[in-house]
């Protein structure tokens, strides 16, 4: 499928290894040193850029979490729709060994449904774009896994040489964040070399 030069650039700004060292750095009472792996997936090709993430503490690089699925969609505007894993075990350091990525199927996923983003797109210069997303409904992205409920908020912005992720866990109970970007975005720049 040919899709449009937008999303296209999305897809290459926000495929490859990222790091936070600078801001872990400058504040670690608030931020800790993070790695985020983002690299493309062959799941939804019919119509769709799948793209496989996930996260690790640089201090436990061996113990990567939150392994999701974002599928990108070119739509009346691009959209990205988030997926789960049923078994998060099965796909756990796919960021850094990718060819784990080769056995994941789509019966290994779980759609989130309130958990879809709609993306604006800045024309900063010519073949040079901002992407900032926003959530498609006002129903938060909440989930169910291994018998407890979560919700949390989703969100970035990217350029070709920055990604600021907003995400973060929110107590249900009183709509406060817990976890995650609780004072501003965790801000990554793309390593060298890594897609």
């Amino acid at each position: 499928m040919d899709f449009s030069p937008e999303i296209t650039t999305l897809a290459q700004y926000l495929v490859g290894e990222f790091d936070n060292q600078q801001q872990a750095l400058e504040q670690p009472a608030w931020y800790v040193h993070l790695r985020l792996w983002q690299r493309p997936i062959s799941l939804f090709t019919e119509d769709s850029i799948t793209l496989f993430a996930e996260q690790a503490s640089v201090v436990n690089i061996a113990q990567p979490y939150r392994p999701r699925i974002l599928r990108l969609r070119d739509r009346d505007s691009i959209e990205i729709e988030y997926y789960m894993f049923k078994n998060i075990t099965k796909v756990q350091g796919a960021g850094r060994n990718p060819e784990k990525l080769r056995e994941i199927t789509l019966e290994d996923i779980e759609f989130l449904p309130n958990c879809t983003l709609k993306v604006a797109t800045d024309i900063i210069s010519p073949d040079n774009y901002r992407f900032i997303t926003s959530p498609v409904t006002e129903t938060p992205c909440s989930f169910n896994y291994q018998g407890n409920n979560y919700q949390v908020f989703l969100g970035f912005e990217v350029t070709n040489s920055e990604l600021k992720t907003y995400d973060k866990g929110i107590d249900p109970s009183t709509g406060k964040g817990i976890w995650g970007a609780l004072m501003r975005a965790y801000q990554f720049r793309k390593l060298p070399n890594n897609c």
